[in-house]
């Protein structure tokens, strides 16, 4: 326990490491630093304690005779279970947790489904936050009017979900009473009071809108029961934003205020409230207690004002304030901005901490903030920052840890798996906050599996249900696709590849490349070099196949291709030698051996007749023949997934991962050999072709088609094969956007219902028009070029509405991604037994490399995905053709 307890110290202080967050700090300024900064390190000791003491607290909370006067209020919730998946039906729902002011329609559909049929979000001015109760649910009411008219349902009463994220005592399923206002309202007449008859009286101070039956709902129960209807093993709900809170599923026994033994009920902790008894007392800074004394609620809530974002922020100013006034930073001058409470906002920690970019982030903070900094200013702000943060997350997790070990005490279990859904700022967009929760957590609660499911937002929480259920389907797939008895009809093909290893930097030599992957075929010369690590383009070729030539004879296409590598030679000098040669086919294939592959079937507008069932290999060594001026050496058959990933994996050796989303799309990644079991042997380890692309071809993701997708599929050259790709990739997201919008313009909702020839030609909105209606700064001057040009007559709302359903399609096609990936990051970390998976996805493709927000919205979306995973992206924009080269090589070096 000393060496954890020493380390959990260490990274409380530089969760980013020692040599990252203390870079750039002399030795001796680092040493006065520290002195400042040590009161908010947490020894694995002391966050034992304090989980034990909010322990002690729950059961005060939950017992008949002590509850009234517990810091931790443990308030009842009446949720008497957790979602089983058979829920449906439509709701409105109002949320009310901080500044914002969200209404929702949300239908629940068989299937797992939760749709946001639409919303609303109206900020709340602060003087009705500070005003009257009846200010404030007469603006609620008002909004909730507006949105019932705007979306045609004022004639209907449907059942509401009010989210009220306060501190309240809840006597039945529809009666709370507040028992008092936390994150900076401070309405009169409210507290005391039944907030649903409050809500109640002003809708009918309305006159014209109804409402059904009113279910009473914490955001926090929100959470975990939005997360539970998709995982039912989801019994804790969590939120690090603005404030912070927390429920779990209880034992009904247990439950000492509410009469009944039996069965379990979600219990509202608010956990906020920890430590408003002076027990905290302990490990309060100067900086806590300045906090505390100039908010609006003095005494209440201390450890949220500890850990949640609404005062994280302004610790850190008030640490810069003091070391300022110190001589420590900045020349000892203080800005104006610096001397403002609040001017240091909790968003700035964020981008400070950012791995990349965090220091350049800094010094324009500095600068906004009226600072006289100097690199090593800028460095320190750093530290204090991820200090900050670090103490935050230890806490957290000390509070999290408490809850999980009581639900597995409870259930007198050796070991709980259980889930977490999550929400909140602070979680999702810190960089490394989740990390330093999580890595707490494994040593807090180490009898407990934890799984972390995010749902950030309304439509957030949509996508993330989308994406773990694909996530889980795939899954199953890869799983059938392995297996010797199922693979031949598994949608999902899970091509053994013959590639045994990945690169290890000492490869070398010449070779040919032929990279065949869709309209164009391009011929390299490779050189690779050992003593560099680089992997040279001695020269290139791009030859274009005519559409007659992707749907005429295979002879036909061999032939063209050997007429260019001819042609190549010749150029190059090359004829006189024998190279070997990597073959770049980016078609599903069965691979027999590294240089024996036979095509399954075309994709990608190819329908080249007498090759589906060939080696295509065969083919062209036999087209070469037939052509009679050249020789090669020896082939090695690479998809371009492989190459990709073998070309990253050369400079990377961590690379284990390649996926293409451009054209089409695909992945690849390192499986055990022992999996593998179409193929004999049990060591090691082989690349396998997962061919994703195929994934729902038997149906398994027809809940989530739209018509748009039925359309393209169905007027595809090749209906009912590869749907994910039709769902996800460059050669179709233009035509499901035009689908949209022609349907839009016929609805009246564009265009003044005028579809022009150009729209109403399949084809003709290119998916690169969505890259650039969705630039960020020229998007909406794009968008118009755009418009104009398909013969549309539009206006500026036009527009707009454009570029609003590009990003939903584009947004999908990342999400969805996303959860395919996850899938393939959680198989390796398992198969490895690993607490921690680090590894690195090699990337290629249009989709991926040109669209302005694609890959940054992957990467957002994969993280809650695989929260236990650390994935690098590294990106090569002739990957495949270069990999082809490197698994040549590899296979010379492991060859006999």
């Amino acid at each position: 326990m000393q060496l954890k307890e020493k380390y959990l110290k260490i990274s409380t202080c530089s969760s980013m490491s020692n040599t990252q967050a203390n870079d750039g700090i002399p030795p001796d300024v680092l040493s006065e630093v520290k002195k400042y900064l040590q009161p908010f390190q947490l020894s694995t000791k002391t966050l034992q304690e304090v989980s034990a003491r909010l322990r002690k607290d729950l059961i005060e909370g939950l017992e008949k005779h002590s509850h009234h006067k517990a810091p931790v209020k443990m308030l009842p919730t009446f949720v008497r279970a957790t979602p089983d998946g058979t829920e449906k039906g439509d709701f409105l729902v109002l949320d009310l947790g901080g500044t914002n002011l969200r209404v929702l329609h949300v239908r629940l559909e068989e299937a797992q489904k939760v749709l946001e049929m639409g919303s609303w979000k109206r900020i709340i001015p602060e003087k009705i936050m500070l005003g009257t109760g009846k200010q404030l649910f007469n603006f609620i009411a008002i909004c909730l009017r507006h949105f019932l008219k705007s979306q045609n349902l004022k004639d209907q009463t449907l059942p509401l979900g009010f989210t009220f994220s306060f501190p309240c005592k809840q006597l039945e399923i529809d009666k709370g009473t507040l028992i008092h206002w936390t994150k900076g309202f401070k309405c009169s007449g409210v507290e005391g009071e039944d907030v649903v008859q409050l809500l109640k009286k002003a809708i009918d101070r309305t006159k014209d809108c109804h409402i059904g039956s009113v279910a009473m709902v914490n955001d926090i129960v929100g959470t975990m029961m939005s997360c539970g209807y998709i995982d039912q093993s989801c019994e804790i709900g969590m939120i690090i934003g603005t404030g912070t809170n927390a429920c779990y599923m209880e034992e009904m026994k247990n439950v000492k205020c509410i009469e009944g033994e039996d069965g379990r009920m979600c219990i509202n902790t608010e956990w906020g409230g920890f430590g408003d008894d002076v027990s905290l007392d302990d490990i309060l800074t100067e900086f806590d207690v300045e906090v505390d004394e100039n908010s609006i609620n003095p005494g209440v809530h201390i450890f949220e004002k500890m850990i949640s974002g609404m005062y994280l922020g302004e610790i850190v100013r008030l640490v810069l304030v003091k070391m300022t006034k110190d001589g420590l930073l900045f020349k000892g001058q203080i800005s104006e901005a610096l001397g403002t409470p609040g001017q240091f906002e909790t968003k700035f920690i964020s981008e400070i901490e950012k791995p990349d970019s965090g220091l350049e982030n800094a010094t324009k903070i500095l600068t906004e903030l009226g600072l006289d900094w100097d690199p090593v200013d800028a460095s320190v702000v750093r530290l204090v920052c991820d200090t900050i943060s670090s103490r935050s997350a230890h806490l957290c997790a000390a509070a999290l840890a408490t809850l999980v070990n009581r639900i597995r005490n409870n259930r007198k279990l050796d070991h709980l798996k259980t889930t977490v859904g999550v929400d909140g700022a602070v979680y999702t967009k810190h960089p490394t906050f989740s990390s330093k929760l999580q890595e707490a957590m494994r040593l807090l609660a180490p009898q407990c599996d934890i799984t972390f499911l995010v749902l950030e937002d309304s439509s957030g929480k949509g996508a993330a249900i989308t994406a773990a259920v694909v996530s889980a389907r795939l899954r199953k797939d890869l799983i059938r696709g392995l297996e010797k008895h199922s693979h031949h009809k598994a949608p999902v093909k899970m091509l053994p590849t013959f590639v045994r290893a990945t690169p290890d930097g000492t490869e070398k030599g010449d070779f040919l490349a032929l990279d065949l992957g869709g309209t164009n075929f391009r011929v390299l010369h490779v050189r690779v070099e050992e003593e560099t690590q680089k992997v040279l383009n001695m020269g290139s070729q791009i030859c274009t196949i005519p559409q007659e030539m992707m749907l005429g004879t295979g002879e036909q296409l061999f032939d063209h291709i050997a007429t260019c590598l001819g042609d190549f030679l010749e150029s190059q000098n090359l004829k006189g030698q024998t190279l070997p040669l990597g073959f770049t086919f980016s078609f599903p294939c069965e691979q027999l051996e590294i240089d024996k592959s036979i095509l399954i079937r075309w994709t990608k507008g190819f329908n080249c007749s007498g090759v589906e069932g060939k080696d295509v290999v065969q083919l062209l060594k036999e087209a070469i023949h037939r052509r009679g001026d050249y020789h090669i050496g020896s082939v090695a058959m690479v998809n371009d997934t492989v190459g990709t990933m073998m070309s990253c994996g050369y400079s990377d050796q961590s690379c284990e991962i390649g996926m293409i989303i451009g054209t089409g799309t695909n992945a690849c990644y390192m499986e055990e050999m022992k999996n593998v079991k179409r193929i004999e042997g049990e060591d090691g380890r082989m690349c396998i072709n997962t061919e994703w692309g195929g994934f729902g071809d038997d149906r398994s993701l027809d809940d989530i088609l739209t018509e748009f997708d039925m359309e393209v599929d169905k007027t595809s050259i090749n209906p009912g094969v590869h749907i994910f790709e039709k769902m996800i990739s460059g050669m179709y997201l233009g035509e499901i956007v035009r689908l949209v919008l022609v349907k839009m313009t016929k609805d009246k909702l564009l265009f003044k219902g005028h579809i022009s020839e150009a729209l109403g030609t399949p084809g003709q909105f290119e998916t690169k028009f969505i890259s650039e209606i969705e630039e960020p700064d020229s998007g909406l001057e794009n968008a118009t070029k755009i418009l104009t040009e398909l013969g549309l007559e539009w206006d500026p709302v036009d527009a707009s509405v454009v570029r609003l359903v590009c990003d939903t399609i584009s947004s999908r096609s990342a999400h969805l991604c996303a959860a395919a990936l996850a899938t393939l990051v959680n198989r390796i970390r398992n198969n490895r037994k690993l607490d921690h998976l680090k590894t690195t996805v090699g990337v290629d493709g249009t989709v991926y490399r040109k669209h302005p927000t694609f890959s940054s919205k992957l990467q957002k979306a994969v993280r809650p995905l695989a929260p236990q995973c650390d994935i690098t992206f590294l990106v090569s924009e002739d990957s495949s053709g270069k990999g082809a080269a490197i698994t040549t090589a590899v296979a010379q070096r492991l060859a006999p």
